[in-house]
């Protein structure tokens, strides 16, 4: 890669051209802004030197992927506030896939994740490099520091990308408000998240107290109450927001929890049961272990967190979760709290498309992939 040369989005994971989250062409208009957006950043990093040249390949694939969904919401809750369809809130919304890919790195560094979306995490990455050039030093601890400095930069980058978005300074001050307090939330939420893997003083409680914080609102209601505040959205209208969003993003965590334990590594991206062996204190687990008999609890707490777990392990600990009703429960409030979400939604008397397109979008966050 060298400086002026485009960069070349991958393909995305296959979702359906009906899904919502292609609604107005969204999905495609915000990987033109994130391109464009890392067109321009490659020629100053590349500037500064070209030994840059992988931190730019790694953003640049980690932003290839995804659904989108913060964007989505940002737009939708613009919309929902009476906002038009115009390129600049197109570029405000997309500065939330930056925040995302920042998450995602330093989230793959704390849990020592192997993989993202089927390909090696930014830290294995980078020190696979380091070992491919034989560099001094631990390859592991190159590859750590090179992963923070590409979530730092990303973090740098989302403000980057909404001040320079074309809206006016009013309507990014209003924003910029909710994503503050979105990005303050959510490294909360990580070390609450890391707080109870270390110290084992979960509970069912404890667990959505941490989905409340780490997902729900930073994927769901910040993202949606930023677009409306973009738009000059009243309390009403935020408030409104706020009823759809915080039980959809309990809804969506649950079931990204769910697809941890039992997703199809061809869809999720991440080997069958990872989320096991890295000792996630999740409701579905917080559940299996509040009703587990003597036996099964004997064996959560011998294989839950095991890095090296095998299949039949993986096997073992997907019964326990079965045999105690566990993931029959968090399906059932899955289902529950995705209903509240669209009921308190049909309610809120907001932009027709937008309710139109975020019910769809519940349904889409929510549903099971087999």
């Amino acid at each position: 890669m060298t400086a002026g040369v485009h960069f070349e989005h991958l393909p995305t994971a296959a979702i359906p051209i009906a899904s919502p989250l292609d609604a107005n062409d969204l999905r495609t208009r915000v990987q033109h802004c994130i391109d464009d957006f890392l067109n321009r950043q490659s020629n100053l990093l590349l500037y500064v030197s070209p030994d840059t040249e992988p931190l730019l390949e790694s953003i640049t694939e980690l932003l290839s992927g995804g659904k989108r969904l913060r964007p989505a919401f940002c737009y939708w809750g613009w919309r929902a506030a009476g906002g038009p369809d115009n390129p600049e809130i197109i570029r405000a919304a997309s500065s939330l896939e930056m925040l995302q890919g920042c998450a995602l790195v330093h989230d793959d560094v704390m849990d020592d994740s192997a993989t993202r979306r089927g390909r090696p995490a930014a830290h294995r990455k980078f020190a696979n490099l380091h070992e491919e050039n034989s560099w001094l030093g631990p390859a592991n601890r190159f590859g750590v520091g090179a992963a923070i400095l590409i979530g730092d930069l990303l973090l740098s980058w989302t403000d980057e990308m909404l001040l320079t978005s074309g809206l006016s300074d009013e309507a990014i001050k209003r924003g910029k408000k909710v994503l503050d307090l979105m990005r303050t939330e959510l490294m909360a939420g990580q070390y609450l998240d890391l707080l109870i893997q270390a110290n084992r003083d979960g509970s069912v409680e404890k667990a959505k107290h941490v989905i409340k914080y780490k997902s729900a609102k930073y994927t769901i209601e910040r993202p949606l109450q930023m677009g409306a505040r973009l738009a000059g959205a009243d309390d009403h209208t935020i408030e409104a927001l706020s009823d759809y969003g915080l039980p959809l993003g309990e809804a969506f965590q649950l079931r990204d929890d769910v697809l941890g334990v039992f997703g199809n590594p061809k869809i999720t991206g991440k080997p069958a049961g990872d989320d096991l062996r890295e000792g996630k204190r999740t409701v579905l687990i917080e559940l299996a272990v509040s009703r587990a008999h003597p036996t099964q609890l004997k064996a959560l707490e011998t294989l839950l967190g095991d890095e090296n777990l095998s299949q039949d392990g993986v096997a073992e600990l997907r019964e326990i979760l079965v045999e105690t009703g566990a993931l029959a429960d968090v399906e059932n409030m899955i289902e529950t709290s995705t209903q509240q979400a669209i009921t308190n939604l049909e309610s809120a008397n907001l932009n027709q498309q937008a309710t139109l397109i975020l019910t769809d979008l519940a349904r889409a966050a929510t549903a099971r992939v087999e």
